[in-house]
């Protein structure tokens, strides 16, 4: 029904439009500054009447469609947003991630030990650091490898 009155809305708009524009001013409009005396029609002499009529029905016809549509619009609903959200089924959340975290005398552990081994790397870079300064070449070079992560341990 809604589509209906909307194609009808529309050719009714169009008519009226062309209808309007066929006519002739009551000063003669465009014909009258060409210099034709007498406005004449492509139609016969009974335009005037056709004319006039067509007009009286098209914007009839253009104010009970729009009408129409303004009623049929407010009893639809608002916007189409709430609409929507209506036609959403509430659905509970999911349920949310579960992280389990190293116990603390796990993670103190992982802290000691990397602690340690960074301070052990410290040493050993400063001893080489001191042996190139004396001149020695005899400190070995220092590798550093990852260590595995531990279950706890994200890193």
């Amino acid at each position: 029904m809604y589509i209906f009155l909307i194609l009808v809305h529309v050719v009714a708009c169009l008519v009226l439009i062309l209808v309007v524009l066929l006519q002739a001013g009551r000063g003669g409009g465009v014909s009258g500054m060409m210099g034709g005396g007498q406005p004449q029609s492509i139609f016969g002499t009974q335009t005037n009447t056709f004319m006039t009529r067509a007009t009286e029905v098209c914007a009839v016809v253009f104010i009970v469609t729009s009408l129409s549509l303004g009623i049929l619009s407010t009893r639809q609903g608002k916007s189409l947003v709430e609409n929507q959200a209506r036609n959403i089924k509430h659905e509970p959340p999911a349920a949310a991630a579960t992280v389990t975290l190293p116990a603390p005398a796990e993670a103190a552990t992982t802290v000691a030990a990397q602690t340690a081994a960074l301070e052990a790397m410290a040493a050993n870079a400063t001893e080489a650091v001191a042996a190139a300064a004396a001149g020695e070449s005899k400190a070995e070079p220092v590798t550093v490898t990852p260590a595995a992560p531990s279950e706890g341990n994200a890193s």
